[in-house]
């Protein structure tokens, strides 16, 4: 969590903030593609054409919500109808107390193989490469459970 505040804080330091580039009055929604199924992601700390908000970390914004069940492996495709895409995407993956980054490939990853619940916070920006400030920025939040 602690990581989570400092990454966002150092990229409004380094990008700057801007309200060109991107529309609607809140970030798109997210979701997930499992076995062909599409699953809502829940939208955390943004900041878009009409201010920031910022939230808890996931596992605390995901607290009473029910995990999706994946299979160990199983390719879970990362989803967002919007234009245009973001820039920059991250994803961490949270388990007991450890956080790892996760490599998107082609906006999918495989779910692990270990059984129990994974944490996830998706950060996506829309920068402007030649000026380096940020149009917009949130973080989504998902979890899922290998049984």
């Amino acid at each position: 969590m602690k990581i989570h505040i400092i990454f966002l804080a150092l990229a409004f330091i380094l990008f700057g903030c801007s309200t060109g580039g991107v529309t609607g009055s809140s970030p798109p929604k997210v979701f997930l593609e499992i076995d062909n199924q599409n699953y809502e992601t829940t939208l955390g700390t943004y900041c878009w054409n009409n201010g920031c908000v910022d939230t808890i970390g996931p596992v605390e914004l995901l607290e009473g919500k029910e995990p999706i069940v994946v299979m160990p492996g199983e390719t879970i495709r990362i989803g967002m109808n919007y234009n245009p895409k973001p820039s920059v995407v991250s994803l961490q993956q949270f388990k007991d107390i450890q956080q790892t980054d996760i490599e998107i490939k082609n906006n999918q990853i495989t779910a692990p193989l270990e059984k129990g619940v994974y944490y996830y916070s998706y950060g996506v920006w829309w920068l402007d490469q030649k000026t380096n400030v940020s149009h917009g920025d949130a973080f989504y939040a998902f979890a899922i459970e290998i049984k």
